[in-house]
């Protein structure tokens, strides 16, 4: 059986061998390609990971930002991304180093009855992140079309089950699919500042000033934040990069953390555009207009054409479709080596795309307002993003673990810091929402 498995393991396709090949060339220092094809192979987990950062969940809070308080709360975007771009890093790392992914290591470093807690924790929060993202996904196809919510849901439940078939390929393919998307968003975005054309000075200013204007300011900022940093996220990352290139020598381990760096800095950095292109988007379209009671994406999607035109309302509504159906897939993704890592337990991805959908649909079957949903979903992944995000800085500072690649003291009293940072935001988040006025 476990021949079986290892031999099934190694059947690599034809253009994953094409990447590990090159990859290893590269790191061995025999590639004679320019400088940006030696970066190729390595591009790609980062892509995957990043689209938890730009999901559905981002666009109700950077749009309700940017329509209440303009461009202040862009510094807030882009704090939030530099921190989640350490913590990604780090997970990236840990799966470099140590072969094994972050749920993995709980299973082996912690008891029994506190690896079950995580599993819990890690499920129930892997279900609400597929909540928010397949909600946006049924969004959008409603907004676009005008498909009932019901059946838009079950056409995201089609799509993504032929987006997660790509995995029978390898790898490559799937990065390729969920980078497609990811440039999709990014795409109607550039064209949406184009058509607000922004006041530029005024958005260098706010992306580098912290400023807030009164508690409900502080509380949005919040919500921005808690939108950003996943959990699922930071699972993930880890399992992505465990098997994908794999080296035991401790200078090219090195060298393809460098080279991950580069991926996850220009997959995060287009992260951060996307969430503050959505911000200034909003901030010139409704703050400037008086529209500052935009609270939902409905809203949003239904007021952009009588101030920008009809093209416009096409274009946010491709841009959420496509967030939608990226991170409803690499949701999917995430709950699967969630469960492996933690219970050694692997099931089909169409039978994890099934258990996911009930919830959705429910939620889609009873009425419930969309957009409320979205935030109702980001507050109960503020509740698992400690299990996450503690145990990843307490392994990656440890040498039996990481080797060579082990924490500089510094890299790990920025990471406390971030992690102290999101943590308490998030509670405090949740505190408002549940006793707040």
């Amino acid at each position: 059986m476990n021949d079986q498995r290892k031999t099934n393991h190694s059947e690599i396709r034809e253009d994953d061998s094409r990447t590990v090949k090159s990859a290893k060339e590269v790191l061995s220092g025999t590639s004679k390609k320019n400088w940006l094809a030696r970066l190729i192979p390595f591009m790609g987990p980062a892509f995957i990971a990043s689209v938890a950062y730009m999901d559905p969940g981002n666009f109700a809070t950077n749009i309700q930002g940017g329509a209440k308080f303009g461009l202040e709360l862009l510094w807030v975007i882009v704090a939030s991304n530099l921190m989640a771009m350490l913590l990604q890093t780090l997970s990236a790392k840990l799966g470099i180093a140590s072969g094994k992914n972050l749920a993995e290591h709980c299973r082996d470093q912690y008891p029994r009855w506190v690896v079950l807690g995580m599993w819990a924790i890690a499920e129930l929060v892997a279900i609400a992140t597929d909540l928010a993202e397949f909600l946006g996904a049924a969004l959008g196809f409603y907004l676009l079309f005008g498909i009932p919510l019901l059946w838009a849901g079950v056409l995201t439940a089609v799509i993504t089950f032929m987006i997660l078939g790509l995995e029978r390929y390898g790898f490559r393919p799937l990065e390729a699919v969920i980078t497609a998307l990811v440039g999709v968003v990014g795409l109607s975005y550039l064209i949406e500042i184009f058509l607000v054309k922004p006041n530029w000075g005024q958005v260098l200013f706010h992306a580098v000033v912290p400023h807030f204007s009164g508690v409900e300011s502080v509380l949005l900022a919040t919500g921005i934040l808690g939108a950003t940093v996943m959990p699922h996220a930071i699972y993930l990352h880890s399992a992505l990069m465990q098997d994908r290139i794999v080296v035991k020598n401790a200078k090219m381990q090195r060298k393809l953390f460098h080279y991950e760096i580069i991926d996850v800095v220009v997959a995060m950095g287009a992260a951060s555009m996307i969430n503050m292109a959505m911000m200034i988007m909003a901030a010139a379209t409704f703050h400037q207009t008086g529209l500052t009671n935009v609270g939902s994406i409905e809203d949003a999607h239904r007021t952009l054409e009588p101030l920008l035109g009809h093209a416009s309302q096409y274009i946010f509504g491709i841009s959420l479709l496509a967030s939608g159906l990226s991170s409803s897939s690499v949701g999917t993704m995430a709950g699967q080596v969630i469960m492996q890592g933690f219970l050694r337990k692997h099931i089909a991805p169409w039978i994890r795309r099934l258990v996911t959908i009930v919830p959705s649909l429910l939620v889609i079957a009873t009425g419930l307002d969309p957009t409320r949903t979205l935030v109702v979903s980001q507050v109960v992944l503020s509740f698992g993003l400690p299990f996450a995000i503690i145990p990843l800085i307490q392994f990656t500072r440890r040498v039996d673990i990481m080797g060579e690649l082990v924490n500089r003291p510094f890299t790990t009293f920025l990471a406390s810091m971030a992690a102290s940072i999101i943590i308490f935001l998030n509670f405090f988040l949740i505190y408002q929402l549940i006793f707040g006025s």
